[in-house]
């Protein structure tokens, strides 16, 4: 019976916790109390390069709304204390890092002390450090990286040459390294060139990794063996799921759309609630209702394993509300305007690799060709017309002037 209070008591007071939790965090309890992640990733990758590999993991949301949430592997029990690495570099420390180190240290998939990080904001390095004591703080990039065995790189596209010249500084780069990028649009060839590192896997994970809800594609050099495979995988597991795929074509692909697709959601999100102000809820009611469409939809969507446009039709009736405002999206061209803006952010990414970018619907891969070479006694201005105009007046067939 003491046990039964107990035990009573203690969901009582986890009840008042999250009634406790301001609105953000408690805009998230059914992600918490109904998602144990056993929804499979049901994707219709008919591509062989595809697989898919899952970690199921159960959540609980801790007393305090600052403390870190709790990952459990599928035993309920945590990773073997020695770390899947002997030590992993952490080169940047910003969101998306802090989001992956989060997991690592609290399912002990790598211990705290085998951690080692650098960041050019001493700050950032300090935040890190509160929280997890026994993490390396490094003066240096060759001082971070030196006895490390994975090398994570989470810096800014723009940043990546500069870390290249730091990284090959003291000779302190293991010859059996393996580095892990997350950076967007660079692609393996750059790594490999940069740092002189032959063992590259490059990942393109998305913000909601940082509540472990994140999905991250994936793929790697060939001399990367399926061990090495399986251990990147569990790193890039906890802090949601991961995709591997052969192909690196994909990666920049998945930029586009698990990348940068929650910023299209967060849009969409904004001007629901926007509408929901405008026609008179507060603010923090439209928000409770949109971001609750949003979850139940997608988890609803998930359950189903129903095409979206079936569950769409399933909403929508004959001369009905839903009816109307699917006729406005359409007639706006939604589906155009979305389609384009992945297409485009496909693009971006390939040019940040300096890849061609002309892909896409209405692009049409012309051969480069050089003008003055092929007419080397034309005029070849300077604007978009590949040659001006005669000067003088126009004339029609008959040679006569008009």
């Amino acid at each position: 019976m003491m046990y039964i209070s107990r035990l009573s008591s203690a969901l009582t007071r986890n009840k008042r916790i999250a009634s406790s939790l301001s609105y953000q965090s408690a805009s998230l309890s059914p992600l918490f109390n109904n998602l144990n992640l056993n929804h499979n990733l049901n994707l219709n990758l008919n591509h062989p390069s595809f697989t898919i590999h899952e970690h199921t993991k159960q959540w609980r949301c801790f007393s305090s709304s600052s403390s870190p949430l709790n990952y459990n592997n599928e035993n309920g029990t945590s990773g073997s204390s020695s770390g899947v690495y002997d030590k992993i570099a952490f080169i940047g420390a910003g969101k998306m890092a802090q989001a992956l180190i989060s997991p690592l240290v609290h399912t002990s998939i790598q211990p705290e002390e085998n951690i080692s990080i650098y960041d050019v904001s001493l700050s950032t390095m300090d935040e890190i450090h509160n929280d997890y004591p026994k993490i390396q703080l490094s003066q240096s990039i060759p001082d971070a990286i030196e006895g490390s065995d994975l090398i994570i790189l989470a810096v800014k596209p723009q940043n990546v040459c500069k870390v290249y010249s730091e990284m090959v500084k003291g000779d302190t780069i293991r010859s059996n390294a393996t580095l892990l990028s997350i950076i967007a649009g660079k692609p393996i060839s750059s790594f490999i060139n940069g740092t002189g590192i032959q063992k590259v896997a490059r990942s393109m994970p998305n913000t909601p990794a940082q509540i472990g809800q994140g999905v991250t594609v994936w793929t790697c050099t060939s001399n990367i063996h399926l061990e090495e495979r399986e251990r990147i995988d569990q790193v890039l597991c906890s802090f949601g799921k991961s995709i591997f795929v052969d192909d690196e074509s994909y990666i920049d692909m998945s930029t586009s759309l698990s990348g940068s697709g929650p910023a299209y959601i967060f849009l969409l999100m904004e001007a629901m609630i926007d509408a929901g102000v405008h026609m008179g809820f507060s603010r923090e009611t439209a928000t409770a209702l949109v971001h609750q469409t949003l979850l139940g939809s997608t988890l609803y969507a998930m359950d189903s394993k129903q095409h979206p446009a079936i569950l769409r039709n399933s909403v929508t009736s004959p001369a009905g509300t839903t009816a109307s405002a699917i006729y406005e999206l359409e007639n706006g061209k939604f589906r155009t305007v979305i389609k384009d803006a992945i297409w485009a952010c496909y693009r971006r990414s390939l040019e940040m690799g300096g890849s061609d970018s002309n892909v896409g619907p209405g692009r049409v891969n012309f051969p480069q060709v050089n003008l003055k070479e092929m007419l080397p006694d034309s005029k070849i201005p300077g604007s978009h017309h590949p040659i001006e105009p005669p000067s003088d007046e126009m004339t029609n067939v008959s040679g006569e002037k008009k």
